[in-house]
């Protein structure tokens, strides 16, 4: 039995993995994906992680990766189908068998819902974009297109206006779900334009002066819903702000989440059980951005050593 079992190697598990080194815990890396680096590695550019500018998200998740191997990570790809932790032995059910540890930290991370429209695929991390605050300062004096109409869109929008010469905010109703403070400042700015009962048809690649695909967003067309007719907007990026799921289905009714499914922990990480931490963008928490998630990762490995000190 191991002293920790860390789930996920996005940024918050591969700090924690590090962390773990460190501190000589003996642990298992567990993660579905044969590449390390969770949401980042689509992305193309990570331009506000302290010290590392221009940085590629997966040039990122492949130094933090490299790090928890140098320091003897044991990195196992398996998916994770259930957990049993009550008890002092918490035991992690995988599609590779069961793993069992005296404390737990889930890093499962989250996904960004997509729309599935052409384009969207191709162009993710070129001009497509699922966090403004994140990749919004690459479109300073460009037009940008947010689609969705809730309280994240709106802060996606009135935070790209501040430096995008154009903003365009495509919602399939006629009113916005936001909050009404939200909406207020929206529509106050005067290089936000709103496209009502709108849904987004196409994201378009640009075409260079040699006839060949330029690899980044050009433009989108977008469908009125009660009339069919089709508009074209230039755009240089497009920002989808339609929902974010937490990967958190196979915790099962014993950790206490929030309505969206994130995980409730404090700034210690630690869960409604006993010796079960959670780290990253599965976490209930204000912002989710490779930073937050590297210190998540270092907290509850903490938090982990106080409990298996108190459990000697």
């Amino acid at each position: 039995m191991r002293d920790l079992i860390i789930i996920g190697a996005g940024p918050a598990g591969l700090a924690a993995a590090i962390y773990a080194a460190r501190a000589e815990l003996d642990y298992v890396l567990i993660e579905e994906n044969f590449v390390n680096g969770g949401q980042i590695i689509d992305t193309y550019e990570i331009d506000n992680y302290p010290g590392l500018p221009g940085l590629s998200g997966m040039d990122l998740a492949q130094k933090m990766a490299d790090h928890a191997e140098k320091l003897g990570a044991e990195v196992v790809n398996a998916a994770v189908e259930g957990l049993e932790l009550e008890g002092e032995v918490k035991k992690v059910l995988t599609d590779e068998g069961v793993f069992e540890a005296k404390t737990v930290i889930i890093a499962s991370g989250a996904a960004h819902s997509h729309l599935g429209v052409p384009g969207e695929e191709a162009l993710a991390g070129r001009g497509v974009s699922y966090c403004a605050t994140c990749d919004g300062a690459f479109y300073r004096g460009k037009t940008t297109v947010v689609v969705g109409g809730g309280d994240v869109a709106v802060e996606d929008a009135i935070f790209l206006a501040r430096g995008c010469e154009k903003v365009y905010v495509v919602h399939r109703r006629d009113e916005l779900r936001a909050v009404k403070t939200l909406q207020t400042a929206l529509f106050a700015l005067p290089n936000v334009e709103m496209v009502w009962d709108s849904n987004l048809k196409t994201i378009n690649e640009g075409i260079g002066e040699d006839g060949k695909g330029t690899g980044k967003v050009a433009s989108v067309i977008v469908v009125n819903k009660n009339d069919g007719a089709e508009r074209i907007i230039d755009a240089d990026g497009v920002f989808i702000a339609v929902g974010i799921t937490p990967r958190s289905g196979f915790v099962g009714a014993g950790i206490k989440t929030n309505d969206g499914g994130y995980i409730l922990a404090d700034e210690t990480c630690e869960t409604s059980i006993s010796g079960v931490f959670a780290a990253g963008d599965v976490r209930a928490k204000q912002l989710r951005q490779v930073v937050t998630a590297v210190a998540d990762g270092a907290n509850a490995v903490t938090s982990a050593q106080r409990y298996l000190v108190e459990h000697a």
